[in-house]
């Protein structure tokens, strides 16, 4: 075998080798050493962290929307679930809400208290939100949370039922209608108040206002007549809402302004008067037996003029708190008219607890309310009585005799002084022509006041007895046109328009119903009523729907979480 000695001994050139490698290392010392892209990782990150802290704001803002919908539409679904009117369960209620709102997923079972005159309903949902975005970051769903709870309740509530039982009542079957509402409302405060929380006091008026005897005791009030329980306002006492027991007052007259009508048939007083001496008239203080209340309801007759002033001056001092001591009185001892768990009521107006609403209605507008003149309010009248024959004589002092008006003659002394005694009543030329005998049994004789004599005649009656002998016109100045005085509608409104804006300063809810009432009534009730939405005017049977929606809106429903 041969062998090439040239190309054993040959060394090889590795040049070209050496510079390759030389160019790559540069190449490498190059793009170490250049920073042109030295931002792109950051970029990146920062890129990728964007992302995610979006995807979070979005997830979470989707969430508190999701959560803002599902509260809003929780708190209405207890409100109507909480509802004493809801006929539905309270989960059904709570259901259907969340069912159309499409929010049904989150549904959970409500808890719900109820029992006599409340409801509360708490719906609490603690469910999982789907989230997007957030799970790129390795995040996971999030808990969504919403609690609502609901109260429709009483708590304390009083109540004035004012109510208009002047003549024009008896019109139209409007008492008869009034009484039906009346009745129904008192049975639904009662049915859906706890006892002890709710009371309603009743007045009744018409020309005047009468009370209870002994609710007139407490106050400060010249009585000309005890058996009159009524007072006369000033003008200044409807800008205030209370009733002083201590400032003096004066009392109203047993008077009949209108008809020439004397006693009642049990000749006890005169039929009918500016001030009714009825129990069926008189207020009833803050009551809270249903039975009781219709009761009274039923018992209410109607007759006399118009004084919404009045009625809603007694409304609102039985709900002010000056009334307390008053109430507080008449609910102790034996003789109490108030139950005694009445007896801190009226409540104070800062006591929010306290509801405090009255209801006024009529079917006219004010008419003249009439007084006794303070001349006729006492003293002798010149006015003789015989209580055993029932007969009346006038005494004429400017000729020292009296007319005996059962036999229209004179005498030197009023009929039944000297019974069984025969006189002469009519001379000729010194001689008598004419004799009479008083009756045999002994009389009761006695010189009338002027309280006593207006309890048992009418104005118009002792204007005629004194006509027969004083002519029409002397007659009618003394005993008629200077008896008594009257106020008209105009002051009569601006003292109603007082006394509701009194009331209403103190936070009393005014709700006022027309019943077919005309325009100038119903403009004084509008001006009257807390708000137009607290008006409410009716004709016929629709005075039922007023009071539903009365009570309706005097049972508090409100929102408690």
């Amino acid at each position: 075998m041969g062998v090439c000695c040239m190309c054993a001994g040959r060394k090889i050139d590795k040049g070209p080798v050496n510079s390759l490698l030389a160019a790559q290392a540069a190449r490498m010392r190059a793009f170490a050493q250049d920073d042109s892209g030295a931002m792109a990782a950051p970029t990146v990150f920062f890129f990728l962290a964007m992302l995610a802290v979006g995807g979070i704001g979005i997830d979470l803002m989707r969430m508190e929307r999701d959560r803002t919908v599902l509260q809003y539409t929780l708190d209405r679904a207890v409100l109507a679930a909480a509802d004493l009117d809801q006929p539905l369960a309270p989960e059904a209620v709570v259901l259907d809400y969340l069912s159309k709102a499409g929010l049904q997923e989150y549904y959970q079972t409500p808890i719900v208290d109820q029992g006599l005159g409340y409801k509360k309903v708490e719906s609490t949902i603690n469910a999982t939100f789907d989230t997007h975005m957030l799970e790129f970051s390795g995040g996971g769903d999030m808990p969504i949370y919403a609690n609502s709870r609901a109260e429709e309740s009483i708590d304390g509530v009083e109540i004035s039922l004012v109510l208009d039982v002047s003549g024009s009542m008896k019109s139209n079957s409007r008492l008869t209608n009034l009484k039906v509402a009346a009745k129904d409302f008192v049975d639904t405060m009662v049915a859906n108040t706890t006892d002890g929380k709710m009371s309603i006091s009743i007045v009744p008026y018409a020309t005047q206002v009468s009370l209870p005897e002994e609710l007139i005791e407490q106050y400060n009030v010249d009585r000309p007549q005890t058996y009159a329980n009524c007072i006369n306002f000033k003008s200044q006492h409807f800008d205030t809402a209370g009733v002083s027991t201590t400032e003096a007052l004066e009392g109203s007259m047993l008077i009949d302004p209108w008809y020439n009508h004397d006693t009642r048939s049990d000749g006890s007083v005169l039929r009918y008067t500016v001030c009714e001496p009825d129990v069926e008239r008189e207020v009833l203080l803050f009551e809270k037996n249903a039975t009781t209340l219709k009761t009274f309801i039923d018992r209410l007759q109607a007759w006399g003029n118009t004084s919404i002033d009045i009625g809603m001056k007694w409304g609102t001092a039985l709900l002010d708190p000056s009334a307390q001591p008053v109430i507080s009185a008449l609910s102790a001892g034996a003789d109490a008219i108030v139950p005694a768990q009445f007896s801190n009521r009226p409540a104070a107006y800062t006591d929010h607890e306290t509801v405090k609403v009255i209801v006024l209605m009529t079917d006219g507008q004010n008419t003249s309310q009439y007084y006794m003149n303070s001349d006729y309010r006492s003293g002798n009248t010149g006015v003789w009585y015989d209580t055993t024959s029932e007969v009346y004589s006038t005494y004429d002092s400017s000729n020292d005799r009296y007319f005996w008006h059962n036999r229209s003659i004179w005498m030197d002394h009023p009929y039944g002084e000297r019974p069984g005694t025969t006189y002469c009543y009519k001379w000729y030329y010194g001689s008598c022509t004419r004799t009479a005998t008083e009756g045999g049994s002994p009389a009761t004789l006695s010189e009338l006041t002027m309280p006593e004599l207006y309890a048992y005649k009418s104005v118009k009656s002792v204007y005629y007895m004194f006509r027969e002998w004083m002519g029409s016109t002397s007659a009618r100045n003394k005993w008629y046109n200077n008896v008594y005085s009257s106020y008209g509608n105009s002051t009569k409104n601006t003292r109603t328009r007082a006394i509701c804006q009194a009331a209403k300063d103190q936070g009393i809810i005014v709700f006022t119903i027309g019943f077919e009432a005309p325009s100038n009534g119903v403009a004084v009730l509008q001006d009257c009523a807390s708000s137009d939405a607290h008006y409410f005017d009716v004709d016929g049977l629709e005075i039922s729907d007023a009071f539903a929606s009365i009570a309706t809106s005097i049972r508090q429903l409100r929102l408690t979480q």
